[in-house]
């Protein structure tokens, strides 16, 4: 199930929505004030190519100030999207893995300054 649903993750947006995260990153490495985030960054569009078979560990005692920026300022916009589309895919039995998915890139949107993608 990992496999074919990675490839059809791939497939299906997950190839694009990795490079936007990239291109992002890159963006956001140019400002010296950025680069926090930019890693960020990085850790989304590892998480976002191929998210079945992989966990997110958050710790968000770890960078406490980082969070509650990244926050307040961009996650709980991207933690509310995540999990609307989410919703969609849940409608469906088919949908349910890839909602789980989505629901896993939601919690790393919240709070991602210190999570560990295993």
């Amino acid at each position: 199930m990992r496999l074919l649903g990675n490839i059809i993750w791939f497939l299906f947006g997950g190839f694009i929505a990795s490079i936007l995260w990239v291109i992002l990153g890159i963006l956001l490495a140019v400002t010296i004030i950025g680069i926090p985030f930019a890693s960020q960054c990085f850790k989304f569009a590892e998480l976002v190519l191929t998210p079945f078979g992989k966990d997110t560990e958050l710790n968000i005692d770890k960078h406490p100030i980082a969070n509650i920026l990244w926050a307040i300022l961009i996650g709980w916009e991207m933690a509310i999207g995540y999990v609307t589309i989410a919703a969609f895919f849940a409608i469906t039995i088919i949908g349910i893995p890839f909602a789980l998915q989505w629901i896993k890139l939601a919690k790393l949107a919240l709070f991602p300054f210190g999570a560990k993608i295993k």
